[in-house]
């Protein structure tokens, strides 16, 4: 690890309690915790949430997403989204993690505001998700959203992965200025890390660190599909510990 600089943070981006415990073991300092991934993420059930803080000793940070899709939301969705924030309040948790957006792809910040309030008044801190990806001018959300009050923007530099928003995840972090922490998520591994690390001089980077597992089901019906998506219905995506730990010591070589 290079001696002049801080190590780097890993959060890990846990599918579950049991992906959260597994990033726990692997020495991630943060999880954030959701649900459907293969939909981009939503809100955990209030269960994932009471028994991931029961177990994890490290900062919980929860999604605040009601559906998957756009990030255009209904008055009726906003207020699930502020049910979800008194819920996590209400766990204990250490942050919340939202993103809200305007028709016209600027960020919501009348209603943005009024949920990183909420959850401040109470000491969660604040992290803004990849809804900034998909906004019209990033480097107006990135203002937009230092003067909300958020603590970091979660972000892939508007493209499908981070690697491929290198340069842009590198003028915001210039932009920033310390200001807000710009953490780069999305397709980073212990392969790549080291290089997004270097070429952007990011301090915390974001990951599901995923493996595939098998399921322990002996009787297999093959003839159905219990979603919309083909798949193996007899497998699942966990965090594994082993690939958290490879990722951060990647990160800090």
């Amino acid at each position: 690890m290079n001696p002049e600089r801080s190590p780097v943070i890993l959060e890990v981006c846990a599918n579950s309690v049991t992906s959260a415990i597994a990033a726990q073991d692997g020495g991630a300092a943060r999880v954030e915790l959701c649900e459907n991934l293969a939909e981009g993420g939503t809100t955990p059930s209030y269960g994932q949430l009471i028994l991931a803080r029961k177990h994890l000793h490290i900062k919980l940070y929860v999604l605040i997403r009601p559906r998957r899709g756009d990030f255009l939301y209904t008055d009726l969705e906003f207020e699930v989204m502020q049910a979800d924030i008194r819920a996590c309040i209400e766990a204990g948790c250490d942050g919340v993690v939202i993103g809200m957006l305007k028709a016209d792809g600027s960020i919501d910040k009348e209603r943005c505001t009024e949920l990183v309030r909420l959850a401040r008044q109470w000491g969660l801190g604040v992290t803004f998700h990849r809804a900034f990806d998909m906004c019209a001018d990033q480097y107006q959300a990135l203002e937009d959203i230092i003067e909300m009050g958020c603590e970091r923007i979660l972000t892939s530099g508007g493209k499908s992965t981070a690697m491929e928003g290198a340069t842009t995840l590198t003028h915001l972090i210039e932009k920033a200025a310390g200001r807000i922490t710009i953490m780069p998520g999305s397709g980073i591994t212990e392969n790549n890390v080291a290089d997004l690390i270097h070429f952007t001089g990011a301090t915390e980077v974001h990951s599901s660190a995923r493996i595939n597992i098998p399921g322990q089901m002996q009787y297999k019906n093959d003839h159905i599909l219990m979603s919309n998506t083909p798949g193996d219905e007899y497998s699942i995506d966990v965090t594994s510990a082993d690939r958290v730990r490879k990722i951060l010591k990647a990160a800090n070589s």
